[in-house]
């Protein structure tokens, strides 16, 4: 790593060390440009690797329309940057590192190790290789009175000149990792129009009993249906897994329909989501086990033997339905077929996966350079667009940030 200095010149300042910015650099230090990358953090690519934690999903391999689809609102937008760097074409890229890729039963796509960190030491060797220079432990603090980059280092304040700037910061989830959504207010008093940061892919709040929290925070719910029907009539249904926690549910089915549900709540307040506890049999097939005559037992026990219901699920049925209900045949079966659980308030950006909202496209040129900030360049989580998580934002990330760099050498080029 290079010593900071009082001052420094280079064609090209990129800030930010996470996937968006690292592309950037390659692209632009393989056309032979000088590259200079900043980043606030001790070491790079610090939220690269907690993605890398417990498997790195790096993209999916689904048809190319239902892989666009993913990105909701901003589809169109992201599509272009896709269709620049697509999803195959980033598989070859991680080849061309060294490191192979597979394809999961689920249509992830992970490296043959699963691991993050060689990956990551393979391609830090070869932007090197290329000349980039590489300067933790500086932090961005905006611009002097002369439009120079300024940045707080251990060695002090140090100022960068360049001919063009590329930010990569992040959005504002996982703060302790690098990106803490401090940029915001330095673009918005600079013209700047951006959306306000949300949590995405987090988990929801509801108002569970103590007793439920207390014997099952942490139970995971695998193999249910969850459905939400938004304020403006859409549905949304999707099957999966997600886990009780002491504060209301997370995991990826929670995350996959989180968006809708998160602005509706932000629209209009608490929201009634539905949950199917056994999506595998039919509603009437249900409601017969449950109709049959179960003599002396417990209802819990008669639940688990006609129905295999048990544990945090019957839980659940006992939390969420009223007495008068549990001894009504026909409403306790509709109860299991669709739960209703109400969804308070997402959980704080700061433990997200990700972030929603950002800098708006209509903000930047078809190069992703801010039309109020000439010269200027943004891409990866700040722009405003969200995916859901199985390989799709990084996917984002990386096609934004080969975006920028382009946008970067075409104007370079005048």
């Amino acid at each position: 790593m290079t010593q900071p200095l009082d001052s420094l010149s280079t064609r090209v300042a990129i800030i930010g060390a996470g996937p968006a910015g690292l592309i950037a650099a390659e692209v632009l230090s393989e056309a032979g440009v000088q590259v200079d990358v900043f980043d606030a953090m001790p070491s790079v690519g610090r939220k690269f690797l907690l993605a890398g934690v417990g498997g790195m999903n790096i993209t999916h391999s689904e048809p190319y329309e239902a892989f666009v689809g993913r990105y909701g609102a901003r589809q169109a937008e992201v599509k272009r940057l896709l269709d620049a760097f697509t999803p195959d074409q980033l598989r070859e890229w991680i080849h061309g590192l060294g490191i192979e890729t597979f394809v999961g039963s689920s249509g992830k796509v992970f490296p043959t190790d699963m691991k993050a960190a060689p990956l990551l030491r393979a391609w830090l060797h070869r932007l090197k290789s290329r000349g980039v220079r590489l300067h933790v432990r500086h932090r961005w603090t905006g611009w002097s009175a002369d439009e120079a980059l300024t940045f707080s280092t251990p060695n002090g304040d140090l100022t960068v000149r360049a001919e063009a700037t590329v930010l990569a910061l992040g959005g504002a989830s996982w703060p302790k990792l690098g990106s803490d959504g401090s940029w915001v207010e330095r673009l918005v008093q600079r013209g700047v129009n951006i959306a306000p940061l949300q949590a995405a892919n987090c988990g929801f709040e509801l108002n569970w009993t103590d007793h439920l929290k207390q014997k099952f925070a942490g139970s995971p719910l695998k193999s249910v249906h969850l459905s939400y029907t938004a304020p403006n009539g859409t549905v949304y249904a999707r099957k999966g897994e997600c886990v009780l926690t002491e504060q209301g549910l997370e995991g990826n089915l929670i995350y996959a329909l989180g968006a809708p549900i998160r602005d509706a709540i932000r629209d209009h307040g608490p929201q009634t989501v539905y949950l199917d506890l056994l999506p595998d049999r039919p509603a009437d097939k249900v409601l017969a086990e449950v109709a049959h005559p179960r003599g002396s037992r417990s209802l819990s026990s008669h639940l688990e033997s006609r129905l295999g219901l048990k544990g945090v699920r019957t839980a659940l049925i006992y939390e969420c339905v009223s007495k008068t209900d549990m001894q009504n045949p026909t409403r306790l079966a509709a109860a299991i077929k669709a739960l209703p659980l109400s969804f308070q308030r997402p959980r704080p950006l700061a433990e997200a996966i990700s972030t929603a909202g950002g800098v708006q496209f209509e903000a930047l040129n078809h190069g992703l350079m801010l039309t109020a900030l000439p010269g200027t360049f943004c891409a990866g989580e700040m722009l405003d667009w969200e995916a859901p998580t199985g390989g799709y934002l990084l996917t984002g990330c990386f096609a934004s940030g080969r975006m920028a760099a382009h946008g970067v050498l075409k104007l370079l080029s005048r």
